[in-house]
């Protein structure tokens, strides 16, 4: 989810679920070290629970990054070995770590010794001809024997060589039942399932073979599904009603932001799809989208945008 989930993002996010976990964009260990951290991997408050996703493969870089965002108050450090994107490919970390296992788990050890906030991994079921089982659970021995507390899998493979980064997201095929059986094999082991899932419908369906499901594209594209994890997952009261509430919920920080001389384009960016599949949405769409890059743009934008819809997410009178 690079350049998704800013903090902008997982403020909105945590507008429509109190519980769920909120992770941030990659963030290489490197320029956590070296780089702007408020700016990198700084979030608020009201993100809590939120995990700081890191991507690197030396170990003691790693450590020194987990420890950062642990002090910086990050509930959870998540390694990431799964992104199949050019730069992690470049930099021989992400997916291509599914081939070092024993690194990994060198890095996992790493990190544990420098925090004491769980350390978990995402990875995917393989890359490229890497496609035996053995492998996959070669590879989750190994890291959970390093101290990993929580694997998170996506139930497709990577391939590194033939596909671009977006093809794979969606050419390989899901394989959730290789999941399932790994979980089965490892029924200690807390594991979350992530991949094509859009509804809660299917999470649902999921939790009954594993621990957890992560949601990605689907929470972006249409987060108005978050609204009801509290209630359906949690069992806790939802945090919103209707989605005009959950805008106006939002009202407080575009605020605060503006007047820390943010751009509303960069924040209301992460709204667009909140009234996905009803009727209106296309005048909401069009209206953040267009009227955020003006100078000067404000909360009248978000007026004018609600003023096409109403809660309920129909055409208003």
């Amino acid at each position: 989810m690079m350049d998704w989930t800013d903090r902008h993002c997982r403020a909105f996010h945590r507008v429509l679920t109190r519980n769920a976990l909120l992770y941030t964009e990659m963030v290489t260990a490197d320029a956590v070290i070296h780089g702007e951290r408020e700016r990198l991997i700084g979030y608020g408050e009201s993100e809590h629970p939120v995990a700081l996703q890191l991507g690197g493969s030396e170990p003691d870089k790693l450590a020194q990054a987990a420890k950062i965002g642990a002090d910086f108050g990050y509930d959870e450090i998540n390694l990431n070995c799964g992104c199949p994107s050019d730069r992690v490919q470049s930099g021989a970390f992400g997916a291509c770590l599914m081939a070092e296992p024993q690194l990994v788990a060198k890095g996992v050890a790493a990190m544990k010794r420098a925090v004491d906030v769980p350390v978990t991994v995402k990875c995917r079921i393989g890359i490229d001809d890497q496609d035996s089982e053995a492998a996959l659970s070669a590879f989750a021995k190994a890291v959970i024997e390093a101290g990993a507390d929580v694997l998170i899998v996506h139930a497709r493979k990577a391939w590194l060589q033939g596909l671009s980064p977006r093809e794979n997201r969606d050419i390989p095929p899901l394989d959730y039942d290789r999941v399932y059986r790994l979980k089965q094999a490892m029924a200690h082991v807390p594991m979350v399932i992530n991949g094509g899932i859009q509804t809660l419908d299917e999470a649902e369906a999921h939790l009954g073979h594993v621990d957890g499901v992560m949601l990605g594209r689907a929470a972006y594209q249409n987060p108005w599904l978050l609204a009801d994890v509290d209630a359906r997952v949690f069992g806790a009261p939802s945090s919103v009603a209707n989605r005009a509430e959950a805008v106006d919920a939002m009202r407080p920080y575009i605020e605060a932001e503006l007047a820390k001389g943010q751009k509303l384009n960069r924040i209301v960016r992460h709204m667009i799809g909140l009234y996905q599949g009803v009727p209106g949405a296309r005048a909401w769409r069009r209206i953040l989208t267009v009227d955020s890059l003006k100078e000067g743009a404000g909360l009248e934008v978000l007026d004018a945008a609600l003023a096409a819809v109403d809660g309920r997410g129909e055409i208003a009178a």
